[in-house]
This record gives structure tokens, sequence and C-alpha cells, in this order.
């Protein structure tokens, strides 16, 4: 078990995820938090092109040109002495199958709603994934400064929703126009929003009555408060921590991330009840992150975060024990001993070496093509942590070179960027085609602009007659024969060299299940 040292090294750190429905303030938060962490020094929202102003975990190009977050950024901050692990998810539904796997590398998750739009189909979704985790929720609730929908209405329909418990934590006053500030139900003091005559930073609630604050608040909108949040008061019960730690319950925040009202709040709440390091789950046991022993797992791969190098980054979560520079460590899955001689933190797209390294941690290993989404490293215990999964896609496309001699180059980078989950990538049986799967549209562009930028190839997609994607399993080796003999036109390989059926339709996956009932046609199949 950990000395005294190594239980203080857990205690201190939090490893949690921003999630949202896209446009709901999330790369806007994250900007704030790393303000409030001291690891940049200006705001700076995202605009237009050429405003060069960006937020820093929205570092591919394709990111900066349109504005959207499309790859999970890695950033490493302190905040109070604590060191937060933040994972800022992409926002857009055509990218869910890289947020569903960050979601197994957390302990935590921030989810952001947009006052105006309440809860929205992408939120829904996120949270259904969480459950299966059991993953603590805090909720943040967005943009009270702009044209919004009543506080009491949006928590009223996240319980109903998304099935969570609120418990208010901080309660507006007013909202729009008119907002003046939160309540901090819990340490009985009132910040104000955009206040200039007030030095302070707050106001204590007994003093609701001044002049002065009357004055900024407008009586009409105090007693109205007033009144709200005697009712909130007694309607909803105390913060229970341990129901939080269960995901029965969600704290509930609000402010303006653009404002950089509120962001202070959400961290402090992350020091006091995000939970510490939690332990993970192997094929043989749990693995508590107390044990002295390493272990970690890959979540996730990064091609040419470097482009002058061409290089590949493997996102490894720490599940216990330590890294330290130079260690051995042996790779499960290809039953090989390494030694990691340089492993890095993160700042979005910026990487820092590091010597040391604790469970939540998420650090950074050099891949040369052998690491893949789900690989466990140990030292040396033969364990497999579980549960990274991998989705059917649902749009396909047939990928078309402009330039036909650069075939052999167009593997090499569809191969990459499959190792990210950026799309997959299927290999027909019967020819030479390369097919790439996705859950959504805008996936295939940002193939077919990083392939053109990051890997100096034109090419384009085209519609392929496919509508499912199925993969392929028996425990009779026989019957798996049998079926790549007869339905050889509609089988493929992965990245992986597992067999998948691309159907043409319903109606033919159906007659081909019924017609093979000794085979297992899967929609998810674990890294």
């Amino acid at each position: 078990m950990f000395n005294s040292n190594h239980e203080q090294e857990l205690n201190k750190r939090r490893t949690f995820a921003i999630i949202s429905h896209p446009d709901a303030g999330k790369t806007t938060i994250t900007e704030k938090m790393l303000l409030f962490g001291k690891v940049i020094r200006f705001s700076g929202t995202i605009k237009g092109r050429g405003n060069g102003k960006y937020a820093k975990s929205d570092w591919m190009n394709i990111e900066k040109e349109r504005g959207i977050s499309v790859t999970t950024s890695v950033m490493q901050f302190r905040y109070k002495n604590i060191l937060m692990n933040l994972l800022d998810t992409p926002g857009h539904q055509d990218f869910s199958e890289d947020t569903y796997r960050i979601l197994t590398a957390v302990d935590c998750c921030l989810v952001v709603i947009d006052a105006a739009k309440g809860i929205e189909e992408r939120t829904k979704k996120l949270i259904d994934v969480t459950r299966i985790h059991k993953t603590p929720i805090i909720t943040f609730i967005n943009k009270l400064d702009r044209d919004s929908r009543e506080p009491m209405e949006i928590i009223d329909e996240i319980e109903k929703e998304l099935q969570l418990d609120c418990i208010p934590v901080t309660w507006p006053i007013s909202c729009g126009k008119n907002f003046k500030g939160v309540y901090d139900i819990h340490d009985k003091i009132i910040y104000l929003y955009k206040n200039k005559l007030f030095k302070k930073k707050f106001v204590i609630l007994n003093r609701l009555s001044d002049s002065l604050l009357d004055e900024q608040i407008n009586i009409d909108l105090s007693i109205n408060f007033q009144k709200e949040l005697e009712l909130i008061i007694n309607v909803y019960p105390e913060f229970n921590k341990e129901k939080f730690l269960k995901g029965i319950i969600t704290p509930v925040f609000f402010g303006s991330a653009l404002g950089n009202f509120g962001v202070d709040h959400l961290l402090n709440s992350l020091i006091k009840w995000a939970p510490p390091p939690l332990h993970r789950q192997s094929d043989k046991r749990k693995v508590s992150p107390r044990e002295e022993k390493f272990t970690g797992f890959i979540f996730k791969i990064q091609a040419n975060m470097d482009l002058k190098h061409r290089d590949r980054i493997a996102f490894m979560r720490i599940v216990s024990g330590q890294y330290t520079k130079g260690m051995k460590l042996k790779h499960i899955r290809i039953k090989k001993n390494i030694t990691v001689s340089d492993a890095f933190t993160f700042l979005a797209g910026d990487r820092i070496s590091i010597k040391k390294a604790y469970p939540g941690d998420v650090i950074g290993l050099h891949n040369h093509g052998t690491i893949r989404i789900g690989d466990t490293f140990t030292e040396g215990e033969e364990i497999k942590f579980i549960g990274i999964p991998s989705f059917a896609p649902e749009i396909f496309r047939l990928i078309h070179l402009k330039n036909p001699l650069k075939q052999k180059q167009l593997k090499k980078g569809l191969i990459q960027l499959s190792e990210e989950g950026t799309v997959q990538v299927f290999r027909p049986i019967v020819n030479n085609n390369l097919i790439l799967g996705a859950i959504g549209v805008l996936q295939f562009d940002v193939v077919i602009e990083r392939l053109r930028t990051e890997y100096n190839i034109d090419a384009i997609y085209k519609k392929v007659n496919i509508i499912l994607a199925r993969w392929i399993r028996s425990e009779n080796h026989r019957s798996i024969n049998n079926f790549k003999n007869n339905y050889s036109a509609y089988l493929a390989y992965d990245s992986s060299n597992y067999l998948i059926y691309l159907a043409p339709s319903v109606a033919n996956l159906n007659i081909v299940m019924t017609q093979n009932s000794d085979i297992f046609f899967d929609t998810i199949r674990e890294q």
C-alpha cells in the first residue's frame, strides 16, 4: 500500500471532464478555469477567422477555423494547491465516441447547460453514459446574464429529463438583463455580478436591507428573490456528499462563463466534493489507486500533435502506483516489456516532460504504432482494464484518392487516424477499397482536412451502399469460416483485424442474422 506521501499526492488530485451540448459554453468555462489556474494570462473568445484568439483547449487548425471542438484536450493545472486533470471533450455530436471513451478515464463530470435552451439531446446521451460508471456530476447552468428560462423551470427539467435529484448550491438573483448575482445557499453569501460600487466581491445575506445593496438589486427584485429563495431552501434538502459520489444527486450552480462569474464556485466545489482518484475494474479484479504497483490504461491516441515530427501520442490514465522516468512497464496485449524514458503532461497542444506522476494523472507516451486504445500497462501483472467501448458506425463513405500513386501513404494516414478513434477504417475482403465509418458526417470532413494538412494527401469521399455495421463473432471457429465463405461480399476487417459485416439494408441484416443463429452480431466492441 502507499505511504503517507503517496496518500497526500492522491488527495491533491481531481480528474474530471467537462461535457455539454454544443454552444453551451463548455470551452469558455475551460478557458476561465485556466485563467484561475494562472496558466493563461488573458481571456480570449472563439470568434471568426483571423481573430488570433482561441481557447487554449482548441489547438487543431480545423477547430480554430470552424470555432468548434473536435478532439478531446487534456489540461493539467493547479488551483489552490490541488492538481486538476481536466479533459475538455468535443461538444459536437459527430464526435460522441471520443467523449464516451474519455468518460472512462475521469472520476467526476461537470455538465454545462445553456440557461436559454435547457436540456438538449446531446446532454441526455452523455448523462446516460455517466450512469454506466456511476460518475458524480456537478451541474452549471450557464449564460444567466442573457435571455433565459426561469431557473426553477430548468431545475425541474433536469430532474425529469435526466433523472437526477438537483441540490441548488447557488441561486440566481433574477436572470437576463436583470441578473444581479447569486446567493450561495451553503455559505450564506451573496456574490454580486459586475458591481462597480462594492470593492468586495461578496456581501453577507443579512445586509440585503442595506440601502446601497437595495439600490443595486432593486427593491422589487430583492423581495421576489427572497420569496423564491425561501421556497428553494424549504423544498430542496441540503447537499449530501455521499449521495453525490454515488451519482444520485447533482449540486447545481448558476453563472456566466463569458462574464467569468461562477466558475470559481465550480473549482471550489471540485476541490471540496469531487473524489480523489478512484479504483478501476479489470478483467480479474478491482485495482485500487493506493496499490504500490503501477497500472494504467490507454483511452485516447492523438496523431500529429507535433507536425514537425509526425508523432503519435497515447494518453494514459494512471490507475495505481507511481510513474517514474525510465521505469519498465509490461504492455499486456503484445506481451512485451518497454522502458518509458519520456512521458508528458499536457496543456492542450503543449506538452511538458515529467519525471513523476500519480494515480488520476493523464500522461502521454510516444506511440510508434504498437499502442492501441484500450491497452493496459502494468509492472508485470496479467490484467486488462475493461469498459472502454468502440461503437458500430452509423454513416459510411468510400475514400477516393486524387492521386492514385499515394495509396500507401493514404493507408498509413488512415490507420493512424483510426487509432485515435477519429473514424473507423474497414478493408473489404473482396477488394482493395478503403471504407470509412463514423458516427457523424463532420468526422469525414475532419479526416479529409487532416489528410491534406498532416499527410499531404488530397482525397475525397463518396457515398457507398452500406447502412449498418456489426462485428462478427462465434464460439465455433468453423461457423466463422463458413460465414466468411458465404458472405465475403459484405465482410471487411477493421483496423484491429476484427471481422465486421457491412449491411446494405436493415432487411438484409435481419435475414442474415436469422439464417445464422450461431453467429453474434455486435454493435459494441470493447477495446
